[in-house]
């Protein structure tokens, strides 16, 4: 029996596209990925030449690879075997649950949107706002480091700029990693960030399996010499004050390590520090229990509103940058040299005893990070200007001339005591002035007959620049 088999438009046309998919699928695109691929690894063979440390086969081992061995690591495993015998919870909904810690927390790195997207986005926005400077020989800081080493910048946390400042100016030695917090979620923030080898923290969550899965990723991408940045204080300073160490970070990298086996981790100390922080008065409203609590919208809406008005005023030509924004690197801290003369295995070591050691490492790097905060002009007119305050000088007036005498003091007793200044002008006369001027715009400060006064209800914004030096600042001058 024959006839004719009648088939709608629709359908024909759908076959025709499928077949058309599946012959691209199975010529085309491995064509395709593999030539693309080939540039890629050609672009990493060439970068590689110029880091002082390579990019690691971690760093450039594909995602899914990653997060399975994240999610069937042998301690999370155990720990997914007893929390389900502990909470009677069925094993797949446990795992269910590791896979998608384990999502949120592995990055998905490129090295190329790292160097051509990141590198320069990073460097023409820290350009824009900030006049940027450096220590002069964080060459040396660094040059000691061998290609073998893990190592880690322990920073202050002043702003969320910090990580775009800290990426540009070591991007031509290697490429960082950092934990970051949940306010970064955000379409099309998420993406690039993880793309940029960054990985996201609930840096508030109390869930032990959530903290193991953490865990594990630190330990695998410590012991693989993955360069991190970590912030100690778990969160950008509300008041300029250093915030006491939170141990978790350093414990996840050094629990598990034993200087007779395990390759070095070097720990970088680095001090940052800003003329103007852009979220100033947000951090100092967020200490206010009385303050109307603000949703991530909210922060969003406030913040695009701030880039529009500045690229307004730039395109009026009346806008200019926000002053110096400085890095200073610290000597560097070898943890198997300190292991080795002290004859330590952490891997060896109780919980309670652990715990005292790190946090005795922890204090070291804070306060090696502390003095290696730079002073810039704003802290020094700040301090000055807290520390006449508190002494009531001509009932709460001070002459321009004075705060000058006095700025020009501080920065003599700072620098013979090993502090670092940012004052790249010969003239530094001009440099204080500019950061007075800074403070009367800003209303800060009025400046009346050659008197100066501090705005009512202001002290707090100053105190907080004043504090990020306080440790210089509290000595007499």
């Amino acid at each position: 029996m024959t006839g004719t088999v009648v088939i709608p438009t629709w359908l024909f046309a759908l076959l025709g596209v499928t077949f058309v998919l599946v012959l691209i699928n199975k010529l085309l695109i491995p064509s395709v990925r593999w030539f693309f691929r080939k540039k890629l690894n050609k672009a990493i063979n060439e970068l590689n030449q110029r880091l002082n440390i390579k990019l690691r086969p971690f760093q450039l081992t594909k995602r899914q690879v990653l997060l399975d061995r994240l999610v069937h690591d042998s301690q999370v495993l155990e720990h997914v075997q007893q929390f389900s015998l502990d909470d009677e919870v069925p094993r797949e909904v446990m795992m269910e649950k590791v896979q998608q810690y384990a999502r949120e927390i592995v990055p998905s790195f490129n090295a190329y949107i790292y160097y051509r997207l990141g590198f320069w986005l990073a460097k023409k926005l820290a350009r824009l706002l900030y006049r940027v400077r450096v220590n002069a020989d964080q060459s040396e800081k660094l040059k000691n480091v061998t290609d073998d080493a893990t190592v880690v910048f322990v920073m202050n946390h002043r702003s969320n700029m910090d990580y775009i400042l800290v990426s540009f100016l070591v991007a031509e030695k290697m490429a960082l990693s950092y934990a970051v917090g949940e306010w970064a979620r955000v379409w099309p923030l998420q993406g690039l960030i993880k793309s940029m080898g960054a990985y996201f923290v609930r840096r508030n969550s109390r869930n032990p399996l959530y903290r193991k899965v953490l865990e594990r990723y630190i330990d695998m991408a410590t012991r693989e010499g993955v360069c991190q940045a970590v912030f100690p204080e778990g969160g950008l300073s509300r008041d300029g004050n250093l915030r006491p160490p939170k141990l978790g970070f350093l414990d996840y990298m050094l629990r598990n390590y034993d200087y007779r086996r395990d390759r070095d981790v070097i720990f970088i100390p680095v001090g940052i520090n800003y003329d103007r922080v852009l979220e100033d008065r947000t951090l100092l409203l967020s200490m206010d229990p009385k303050a109307e609590k603000k949703s991530r919208w909210f922060a969003i809406k406030t913040t695009l509103g701030f880039i529009f008005n500045n690229l307004r005023l730039a395109r009026k030509h009346r806008w200019n940058r926000f002053g110096f924004a400085s890095v200073n690197f610290s000597e560097s801290f070898s943890i198997k040299a300190y292991c080795e003369k002290r004859n330590l295995n952490f891997e060896s070591l109780d919980t309670d005893t652990r715990f005292e050691k790190i946090e005795v490492i922890a204090q070291n790097l804070m306060h090696s990070v502390e003095k290696a905060i730079p002073a810039v002009p704003l802290a020094i007119i700040s301090s000055v200007l807290i520390k006449n305050t508190e002494k009531r000088v001509d009932d709460g007036l001070l002459s321009l001339e004075k705060l000058k005498t006095d700025a020009h003091q501080l920065m003599e007793k700072m620098e013979s005591n090993g502090g670092k200044l940012v004052f790249p002008h010969k003239d530094n006369d001009w440099v204080l002035q500019t950061a007075i001027e800074r403070l009367a715009l800003r209303r800060l400060i009025k400046i009346k007959n050659e008197q100066v006064e501090l705005m009512p209800n202001q002290k707090n914004v100053i105190s907080y620049y004043a504090n990020s030096i306080k440790i210089w600042g509290q000595q007499s001058f």
